[in-house]
């Protein structure tokens, strides 16, 4: 059974930075994707990183610039350094991880950006 375990996610104020972090587990493969989604409230949940085993990056345009993602293949985490947070950041970030070609969800850290 594959688990993904957020963590990392809080209240900070405008400017202010944050780092996520998501670990996969109980699988034999690592997965071939990892990375990070968010949705606010009345939204839809939408990309906002991810990055392949062989380090390609795809990234929203809204977080550039400001976002950072990076994983452990290792460890089997991703981890998601943001900065330079507006409150239009605040949202539910959510990990995914594609393993055999199947997506794995965690189950979701609120990050408000807030002053």
């Amino acid at each position: 059974q594959v688990q993904l375990v957020e963590s990392g996610g809080g209240l900070v104020q405008p400017g202010g930075s944050l780092r996520l972090s998501c670990a996969a587990s109980g699988s034999s493969f690592r997965p071939a994707v990892m990375g990070w989604y968010r949705q606010a409230p009345g939204n839809q949940r939408e990309l906002v990183a991810t990055m392949s085993i062989t380090g390609g990056i795809n990234i929203a345009d809204a977080v550039k610039g400001r976002f950072t993602i990076s994983r452990d293949n290792v460890k089997n985490t991703v981890y998601l350094a943001m900065s330079s947070l507006k409150p239009e950041d605040t949202a539910v970030y959510y990990c995914k991880a594609v393993i055999l070609f199947r997506d794995y969800w965690g189950q979701g850290t609120q990050v408000t950006v807030s002053s």
